[in-house]
């Protein structure tokens, strides 16, 4: 909540054509980032011309690799602020558009997204393309009008707060959309966005449902929630309160730490520190082992439970 402005912020969707999806699934790493790349590059060169705001807005996306039958559907989301921050000056310039259902042109950003993406994926040279006319399929996806979706902007920042709260660490199904296990099937509910958003019902083998669930785990330690513009992570506080100053608004406040035991108390009513057993005793941390640490000759406390 500290980090939003007084300002609008808008929801933008990144989408790669499917023709892509082959590709994707041998060089998922790279393609992932270069979706990231070529989506947050064509908002700020969208942001910094002077046209629709000639400033930095601050960026946060979030990737998503399904559509709502399990498919492999790999966009991101974008939230992007209406206003921006003066590169040279660090001061806050107010949003352009202040009546408009969309932040920037739609047909331009899907012109200058796939041109950005077709530009980087020529120039990278360590792709696994066995099976793959890569020049085919960049001439084929060309042709094509691209899927950039632009939503009116959220309604009050905290409207922003409760949509990163559902979709920052949301997965490819969850378990209210499950209707029933069989045996050997799954059945399950989803949005037909195609045919005006109708609830509809869908059932797979389980070899299917598992095959589609896998295809949405991501690579060990990949980051899927990245922030640009003003809200990049290098001395984003500094930035931000920069910017909180020259709005004459108070300087963001120490972020509060508090200890998981007391989160899942306060949320679930759950007491992790109550003996597993006899639900009478309490269990205390005295100290941590790091075993690592000790193979590689290192000092460490020892550890231990009561």
């Amino acid at each position: 909540m500290q980090e939003l402005l007084p300002t609008a912020y808008y929801h933008v969707v990144f989408t790669l054509p499917h023709e892509w999806n082959s590709l994707i699934m041998g060089n998922r790493k790279e393609l992932f980032k270069l979706l990231f790349d070529a989506a947050s590059e064509t908002l700020l060169n969208y942001g910094n011309n002077p046209a629709f705001l000639g400033a930095m807005p601050g960026i946060t996306m979030v990737l998503h690799t399904w559509s709502q039958d399990l498919s492999f559907h790999p966009h991101v989301h974008c939230i992007v602020s209406g206003g921006g921050m003066d590169k040279q000056t660090s001061k806050w310039i107010p949003a352009k558009r202040t009546k408009g259902n969309f932040i920037f042109p739609v047909n331009g950003m899907r012109k200058m997204f796939k041109a950005i993406f077709l530009k980087k994926i020529r120039k990278l040279k360590s792709l696994q393309v066995k099976g793959i006319n890569l020049q085919e399929l960049i001439d084929e996806t060309g042709k094509k009008t691209w899927n950039v979706f632009a939503k009116a902007p959220f309604g009050s920042p905290a409207a922003v707060v409760e949509y990163l709260g559902r979709y920052t660490h949301k997965i490819a199904i969850t378990r209210h959309r499950i209707l029933q296990v069989k045996e050997h099937t799954v059945r399950f509910s989803y949005k037909d966005y195609a045919d005006g958003s109708k609830v509809k019902e869908m059932e797979l083998s389980k070899l299917e449902f598992l095959r589609r669930f896998e295809q949405q785990i991501l690579s060990r330690g990949f980051v899927k929630i990245r922030h640009y513009g003003y809200l990049q992570n290098r001395n984003k506080r500094h930035r931000i309160n920069t910017v909180r100053a020259s709005l004459e608004l108070e300087a963001m406040k120490p972020v509060v730490k508090i200890p998981v035991a007391i989160r899942m108390l306060v949320s679930y009513g759950v007491d992790v520190t109550q003996c597993p057993c006899c639900k009478q005793g309490k269990l205390e941390l005295i100290s941590s082992y790091y075993p690592r640490a000790e193979m590689r000759n290192k000092a460490s406390p020892t550890s231990g439970m009561s």
